[in-house]
This record gives structure tokens, sequence and C-alpha cells, in this order.
């Protein structure tokens, strides 16, 4: 995914329409509001409702978080990345995600947006339900608290200066966008690179 030019000012135009344009773009107070009541009631009815405990819903929560990480990772390295060669597929990955390489401080575009978020969510939770039942209840919350963290991560990298003790993530996030997009495919963590060996070296900041 490269751009001979990369963008620190502006914005991109993805869609003709001016409501489509406006649907491509959102405030993580606005995904804050949607996604912070359906945790706090999909933990409550599970509880509640499906007998559920305490420590259960914890560590399912926790699990739920770290699987976030793992699949951020995935997702950012083979699918944001993907190289397509079809005209139509590079069109879906750049509005996917090449827009945000080629203009990374766009601000309006470093959470997806309401209503493919509410979508994709929902789909991930049905499959999370036929796998683990009402387990899902904890589990997802936790999956959702990640995406939410990333998301929160991946703002305030664009968007401010990095604290002493985060340094390293808000080193490797801009060695992805300007000096090797093939490495720090994590934003909100830098476990899974340290995994999969894919973090950028410290010679190139």
């Amino acid at each position: 995914m490269h751009f001979d030019k990369i963008k620190n000012k502006g914005q991109a135009r993805l869609f003709k329409s001016d409501y489509m344009e406006m649907m491509t773009k959102t405030h993580p107070l606005v995904i804050y509001s949607i996604y912070v009541p359906i945790i706090a009631l999909m933990l409550y009815y599970g509880a509640a409702y499906k007998g559920l405990s305490v420590g259960s819903e914890v560590l399912l929560f926790a699990g739920g978080a770290l699987f976030w990480s793992l699949f951020e990772y995935v997702m950012h390295r083979y699918l944001f990345h993907f190289m397509a060669e079809s005209e139509r597929a590079r069109k879906f990955i750049y509005t996917l995600h090449g827009v945000h390489h080629e203009y990374p401080r766009d601000k309006e575009r470093l959470f997806m947006p309401p209503v493919p978020s509410l979508i994709i969510a929902s789909l991930i939770f049905l499959l999370m339900y036929a796998a683990m039942g009402w387990y899902a209840l904890a589990f997802f919350p936790g999956f959702v608290f990640g995406y939410m963290m990333y998301g929160s991560m991946h703002y305030a990298i664009h968007a401010f200066a990095p604290p002493r003790f985060l340094k390293a993530l808000w080193r490797n996030h801009p060695l992805h966008h300007y000096k090797e997009e093939n490495k720090g495919f994590g934003v909100s963590s830098v476990l899974w690179d340290v995994i999969f060996r894919t973090v950028p070296k410290k010679e190139k900041a």
C-alpha cells in the first residue's frame, strides 16, 4: 500500500454522494455512546438472567479483550494490507484502510463509522454465540472493549504527543505508516508483533 506522497493535511473524498461521504466519518464519542451501554447491558444480562458468575465474567471479558488484540493484528496484516489485483478490490481496500495511509492525520476516519461497525459487530456476536452460547455475553463485551481501546489508542497516536510510558506504541505505529508498512501491525498492543516478529526496527525511527 504505497503512496508517492503521504498527505498530512486534508481529507480524501470517497463518494460522490454527500450522504454516503458523511457515513464514512465519525468521532470517538459517537462510538463510546454506542458501545459502552452495549457492554454494560450484556454483562448485566449475563449475570442477572443467564447465571454467569462475576469471576467467569471477568475471565471471559479478559479473554475477549485478548482475542481482540489478535483479531486486530490479523485483520490489519492480512486484510487491510492485502495486495488486491482487481480494480474493484483495490478500491475496497483503499476505502477500508488505504485512505488512512494516504491521509493518516484525518481524525474523522480513525474509528470505523457506526453503521458498518454495528453490522460487523452483530455478525461477530452471532458467531461467538454460536460457538460458546451465553458465555458470549461476557466474551463479546471484552472483545468490544478491546476494539474501543484500539480505536482510542489509534486516535491518540495520530492526534497527540506520546506519554512517556507508551512511547513504544507511539513509535511503532508511525514507523508502520512512514517507514515499514510491512511491520508494526499491532496498534493497541505490541504483543503479536513480538510473537510474529514484525516489530519495526528501532534504528528506523
